[in-house]
């Protein structure tokens, strides 16, 4: 029974964040007749979050069924090209496969249009969204079971709920408020330096081999990152190219590496610099990223709050693949979900909330976290991003520098290769398995 003499909440659910885990919750809590404010510190939704990146939109499509057709999508993508750079070479997997466009896979996408077409659907759906606004502090009461989140306060105004929902990105300061969400070790975290370039259609087109609104998705490890941890990317979009590199926070510290360096020498390399010849930088800036994978999870609800999206740490590289908006989808359906059966059942302590994370580790982005959960530890490896891709080339010039020597055949080739690296045969076999348990 509450208390009369308590403040009346002015929401069902206030969502703190309005990038796509926050807009999804809030969509679908608010086509269920609930009422939800959706807050954004930017002064439009979409204004802090620099460029875009791949969006596996099979989730997106099943909130929004005419996604496709309605969305700011850049471009579908079909090609998807796997690199390992060395300064002098490079050596990479180019898969193009018509399967990818029918039914779409994966579209990019620049969130500074996304984001707003997302709150626009929001406030369709009966959604109040208050952008330009940030909040101060959580407001919270002691009950029962400890500490309880009772809304949110923003200056002059304090909003009550029955549920905050934080949406606030991987830093999530309202979440490390209340001590649901603890400060994260530096090997959960890289920074990410992006840019937008911007180019004509036709020459998008015909520097990656596309047609129509076909896209191209560059994974890049190696030279990129000067031998520090993580990798760099290519995004084709309908007339601009989305660059950067994401750095592992804790080995960039410990080499005393500049992030902005290792960027401007990943636009200039001889093997990158080609796609962005002539182009205009339109956009530029850095971000944290989530890289601790489901050991990053950990706690995502108490009473009267959850946590999504990359707030929660839903981020996965695999390193063939870069995940967190589709990630941010399925938290955002489960987040809903479950703080719906918590309002149904007027029970919105924690263990009214657990439906969420029941929900979301039954759904493919739970269980998918669960299965790369060695992807971590395994690309924290550094002779990933030095010394096999120098050790691959040097196998490959043997193999095509045909210099009037007698052939050798290339299991000697490799061999010597090999000799010369500092990678070592018990390498590849313990990397080799440990690959393979991780991907």
């Amino acid at each position: 029974m509450s208390d009369a003499s308590e403040p009346e909440n002015d929401f069902d659910v206030v969502v703190v964040g309005a990038g796509i885990a926050g807009c999804v919750t809030a969509f679908q809590l608010a086509q269920q007749g609930h009422s939800v404010v959706l807050i954004e510190r930017g002064e439009a939704p979409g204004s802090k979050n620099l460029s875009g990146g791949v969006l596996y939109c099979r989730g997106m499509q099943e909130v929004f069924p005419d996604f496709l057709q309605e969305a700011p999508v850049e471009r579908r993508v079909t090609r998807n090209y796997i690199n390992f750079l060395n300064a002098e070479s490079s050596i990479g997997i180019d898969y193009k496969d018509t399967r990818l466009a029918d039914p779409v896979n994966a579209v990019t996408v620049l969130r500074a249009k996304l984001d707003p077409w997302l709150a626009e659907k929001c406030e369709e759906a009966g959604v109040f969204v208050m952008p330009g606004v940030r909040v101060d502090r959580v407001l919270t009461k002691d009950g029962p079971t400890g500490k309880r989140v009772v809304g949110v306060k923003a200056g002059d105004d304090e909003l009550r709920a029955s549920v905050v929902v934080a949406a606030d990105g991987v830093n999530s300061f309202i979440a490390q408020e209340v001590g649901l969400r603890p400060k994260q070790p530096l090997n959960h975290l890289a920074t990410g330096v992006k840019c937008v370039v911007s180019l004509p259609r036709e020459t998008i087109e015909a520097r990656f081999n596309l047609t129509g609104d076909e896209g191209a998705a560059f994974a890049v490890v190696g030279d990129c990152t000067e031998g520090i941890g993580g990798g760099g990317f290519i995004y084709t979009n309908t007339d601009s190219i989305s660059v950067g590199v994401v750095l592992r926070l804790d080995d960039m510290v410990a080499k005393n590496k500049s992030a902005t360096d290792i960027f401007d020498h990943f636009l200039t390399h001889q093997f990158v610099a080609p796609y962005l010849d002539g182009g205009e930088i339109t956009e530029y800036g850095c971000h944290m990223v989530a890289e601790g994978g489901m050991d990053m999870i950990g706690d995502i609800d108490m009473d009267g709050m959850v946590v999504v999206g990359d707030a929660a740490g839903l981020t996965l590289n695999t390193g063939l693949t870069v995940r967190g908006m589709d990630l941010a989808v399925a938290s955002g359906v489960a987040a809903a979900a479950g703080i719906a059966s918590a309002l149904s059942g007027k029970d919105t302590s924690k263990v009214g909330l657990a439906g969420y994370r029941e929900q979301l580790f039954a759904s493919f982005a739970g269980q998918d976290m669960k299965t790369y959960a060695k992807a971590p530890s395994f690309l924290e490896v550094q002779r990933m991003y030095k010394d096999y891709g120098e050790l691959i080339g040097n196998v490959l010039y043997g193999a095509f520098n045909l210099d009037n020597q007698p052939r050798q055949h290339l299991a000697k080739v490799a061999l010597k290769a090999f000799k010369k690296s500092p990678v070592k045969i018990r390498h590849l076999i313990s990397d080799g398995f440990a690959g393979v348990r991780a991907l």
